[in-house]
């Protein structure tokens, strides 16, 4: 939850409009509206502890991001004890769709971060 507080104050100062969608279970977690394109943002949240290795991703997540490619953003926000530190947004994340029978890929969290980007 302070992931997901963190992207979505990011949002807003962007002046984007995000609604939470987590529990729709549709691939990303915040669906935002960007104030200048009017398009929506699809966004995935993942908080890791800071100095954590690896970042957990969904099949279902893996696969929004490769159809939704210039839409999906991986916003990966590390948390020290209840503080979260900058988000940063990660733009076409993956490369290819899992196999069909894989639930969830791990990725090294430090390559994922070297990908990355500020909140735009």
């Amino acid at each position: 939850m302070i992931a997901m507080k963190a992207v979505m104050e990011a949002e807003e100062a962007l002046g984007h409009s995000p609604r939470d969608v987590s529990e729709d279970k549709c691939g990303y977690d915040i669906e935002s509206i960007d104030s200048q394109t009017k398009r929506l943002r699809f966004i995935e949240v993942k908080g890791r502890v800071v100095g954590a290795d690896t970042v957990t991703i969904a099949r279902n997540e893996i696969v929004t991001g490769i159809n939704s490619s210039t839409s999906f953003i991986l916003a990966i926000v590390q948390v020290n004890g209840d503080k979260p530190l900058a988000p940063v947004y990660v733009r076409t994340p993956f490369e290819r769709e899992p196999d069909f029978d894989v639930t969830s890929v791990n990725y090294k969290l430090n390559e994922m971060l070297q990908r990355r980007g500020p909140p735009t």
